[in-house]
């Protein structure tokens, strides 16, 4: 037996109460009869998916509720990921990546945490394994629009849409689309709302994808774990963290070069980031800092240039970088990048 969910969601916790009953109950719970302790509804729609040549396992997900993120999504690095909504049952999600770990398959996982919950009915739940194998579940009580689609390596479900097109509109678009596997879920979530998505409108999104081998450091193979807690375009706001993500990874594998004293790498690594996200100017500041400290002086006094002119307050950073380790105790070299910052008229 399932525990009660320890956040509430919405805000129609009458309506839940009967949903959560037995056909005809309603009247008990009339009068003065207390209503049960029940979770309330995340509607919402979502996308669980599995990249076939990388094995990159993903989820996406949008609601009108505050910060969804914490709640439907879940993965695994090389075990699965799962997403729960509708009247969420949030244990869906770390309980089958247990049994996806223990050697379930998701299809496996999915029955056996259904046959043990005496909710499922109101429940709406994805799941998928590392090796592509998909299971969805929509309850008969999810609220109408409700329902799943389930495709090749992934799978579309949607409850309380303003039109039962939903799912198709994503599983088309998901199957169309081009790029990663994070572009090809955030085409599902917008083809969604393209297609009406939450009749409630929008509110938060996310997106939670990690690489397709197990790990000892699984903090190290989240490639996405991006929340939109509360916005009024949340599905643009979180295609923007995405390619802003795409700049610092770039940045994160530039840095990884210059320590290996691979410089031409690490040149061509920054040059990406900066072409992603130039108006960032703290992206130029510490790849400037890692050419620097590299010896690669020339390279790095032009981007210096560049940050003080953008914001002065960088070149304050700098001596405390020397005097923390983090750059070179060269006093000729420091006082070069100090005079990059540009005169005051």
């Amino acid at each position: 037996m399932f525990m009660p969910v320890a956040r509430p969601l919405c805000c129609v916790l009458g309506i839940v109460a009967v949903l959560m009953a037995e056909p005809g109950s309603l009247a008990a719970h009339q009068g003065n009869t207390p209503l049960p302790a029940v979770a309330r509804p995340v509607h919402t729609y979502s996308i669980v998916a599995r990249d076939p040549e990388t094995g990159q396992l993903g989820v996406g997900v949008q609601s009108h509720y505050f910060s969804v993120g914490p709640i439907v999504p879940w993965a695994e690095p090389g075990v699965g990921a799962v997403a729960t909504q509708s009247l969420v049952e949030v244990s869906y999600g770390p309980k089958g990546l247990e049994l996806m770990r223990a050697g379930s398959s998701a299809p496996e996982a999915l029955k056996q945490l259904l046959a043990e919950d005496d909710g499922r009915e109101v429940r709406q739940v994805a799941m998928i394994d590392a090796a592509g194998r998909v299971a969805a579940h929509t309850g008969r009580r999810c609220i109408a629009e409700a329902g799943h689609i389930v495709g090749e390596q992934f799978s579309v479900q949607a409850n309380l849409m303003l039109g039962d097109t939903v799912p198709a509109a994503m599983a088309e678009a998901y199957r169309r689309a081009e790029g990663d596997l994070a572009d090809r879920i955030l085409a599902a979530l917008q083809a969604a709302q393209h297609a009406g998505g939450d009749l409630r409108g929008q509110q938060s999104a996310a997106i939670l994808i990690v690489a397709g081998q197990r790990t000892d450091q699984p903090w190290r193979a989240k490639l996405f774990d991006l929340r939109v807690e509360d916005h009024p375009r949340p599905l643009k706001e979180l295609a923007r963290l995405v390619h802003l993500q795409r700049a610092y990874r770039h940045v994160d594998r530039g840095d990884t070069y210059v320590a290996q004293g691979k410089m031409d790498q690490a040149r061509g690594e920054y040059e990406a980031a900066a072409k992603l996200a130039p108006e960032v100017t703290e992206l130029v500041f510490w790849q400037a800092v890692s050419l620097f400290t590299a010896g690669e002086h020339e390279a790095a006094l032009p981007l210096f240039h560049r940050c003080f002119r953008d914001d002065p307050n960088w070149a304050i950073l700098v001596p405390r970088l020397v005097d923390c380790g983090l750059m070179p105790d060269d006093p000729e070299a420091i006082k070069r990048v100090l005079a990059q910052k540009p005169k005051q008229e």
